[in-house]
């Protein structure tokens, strides 16, 4: 069976750690506060007795040592406080006589000195007593003088010292607890306004907890923005994925309608076979957009025969776009590869052509260059191009130069997308034919 339970409450954690720390601190400094007001009692009152024996041994030798002619008994007492014995071969004197019985074996034998002494004399006489005992000589007299001090009226001054300490001390604990208790509950208060900002984020009124939380909080605050930019992030790759996918099975689409819509032609083997092939580029990028979505960037090793998927390309948009030409200029051969995913390469050309081909007006030239270890395409066509000002806005997602063209404008920022997954770049400029030029440059990894 457990005999202590953790608190849950960080509250009552902190009372349940600090309050006893703090009580057995008060105690400790209780107990030493004692023995050093004992100690320091002592060591004063045992320099005062001191400084006494040495006044009456000056008042002594002054007289040249005839002790009936000092001014003692009364006076001294009410001077000094204290009780003291003086003795010499002709006279001993004792005041307060009471004390007798405690003295006189001091003032016969004895150490000089400190001394406590603890005897039950006379009940006008004290228990323990501290004396200081000095002897000295007049020429061929031996002197012995004592004084003394009650050490049960300092011992009772101190008491009730200390017990005075020990009511502060309480008082102290209760100030301790109140104080620890006021410190939680500050301390606790930014909890409050994490709260109460996870509330505003979970009904929807912020997107981020920007709380002015305090160092220890800090960390937390930055791990719950972090985690909502990693959800944010994931949920808007998600939407781009599926407007990606969309995206690039529509050009597929609407070329085998194109070939079942032809009414003029006999739907033969060659068109059969060409109508297989578009619908398993479509399975194709169901795939590839399914393997995205479990890994980020281009597959390694991975690689795209470029020459044959751009004449596979531009036949099919050819059927797209009857009355318009699709060339390709290119002096690679049929076998070479290029290290690309052979869908990232199909969305690249594919985009751009279709692009070119909305826009052209007779002919979409694509070209396929390698210079000096970096893999290059170009499209160009001979529409009307694109204005200086609005070459910087290609490419943006969503956003289309012209609405009244059919699209949803993703094709550009896919292009833009999977051409910087690869450490390429995008240009835009205006081509030879006068229409608009898109210019792909990645390094070869």
């Amino acid at each position: 069976m457990t005999l202590f339970k953790k608190p849950v409450s960080v509250k009552g954690t902190l009372l349940v750690l600090l309050l006893p720390a703090g009580i057995g601190l008060m105690v400790l400094a209780w107990l030493v506060h004692g023995l050093l007001l004992d100690r320091m009692a002592r060591e004063f009152v045992e320099s005062r007795l001191k400084d006494e024996v040495a006044f009456l041994e000056h008042q002594i030798r002054e007289s040249g040592g005839r002790i009936d002619t000092l001014q003692t008994g009364d006076y001294f007492q009410e001077v000094f406080h204290h009780s003291f014995a003086i003795q010499s071969p002709f006279r001993t004197l004792i005041s307060p006589e009471s004390w007798t019985p405690l003295l006189m074996p001091l003032l016969e034998s004895g150490p000089d000195g400190a001394t406590q002494v603890d005897r039950r004399g006379s009940a006008d006489s004290p228990s323990s007593i501290l004396a200081y005992r000095a002897s000295f000589r007049i020429g061929d007299t031996p002197i012995v003088v004592i004084v003394s001090e009650d050490l049960g009226a300092l011992k009772r001054s101190q008491a009730e010292l200390h017990a005075w300490t020990a009511i502060v001390s309480i008082l102290l604990i209760v100030l301790l607890v109140a104080v620890i208790w006021l410190g939680i509950t500050l301390s606790m208060r930014p909890v409050v306004t994490l709260k109460a900002a996870l509330k505003r984020l979970q009904d929807g009124e912020i997107s981020r907890i920007a709380v002015q939380a305090p160092e220890e909080f800090q960390p937390l605050v930055q791990q719950l923005n972090q985690l909502l930019d990693s959800l944010d992030q994931r949920l808007e790759r998600s939407r781009d994925a599926l407007a990606n996918l969309s995206h690039s099975v529509k050009t597929p689409i609407a070329a085998t309608r194109q070939i079942l819509e032809d009414t003029s032609r006999p739907l033969d083997a060659p068109l059969r076979h060409e109508m297989a092939a578009r619908l398993g580029d479509i399975d194709k990028q169901l795939e590839a957009e399914m393997r995205r979505s479990r890994f980020a960037g281009p597959q390694v090793g991975k690689s795209a025969y470029p020459v044959k998927q751009a004449r596979d390309l531009l036949w099919m948009l050819g059927r797209l776009y009857p009355e318009k030409s699709f060339e390709l200029s290119s002096e690679l051969m049929e076998e070479r590869r290029w290290p690309l995913e052979e869908h990232d390469l199909n969305e690249v050309l594919g985009n751009l052509l279709d692009n070119a081909g909305k826009w052209s007006e007779k002919t979409v030239e694509l070209s396929l260059l390698e210079e000096d270890g970096r893999m290059i395409m170009r499209v160009e066509d001979d529409g009307p191009g694109v204005h200086s000002e609005s070459v910087p806005s290609l490419g943006v997602r969503g956003l289309r130069l012209d609405e009244q063209t059919p699209g949803h404008g993703l094709g550009l920022a896919i292009v833009r997308e999977i051409t910087e997954r690869y450490g390429g770049t995008l240009t835009f400029d205006t081509g030879a034919r006068g229409g608009l030029r898109a210019l792909i440059d990645i390094p070869w990894t």
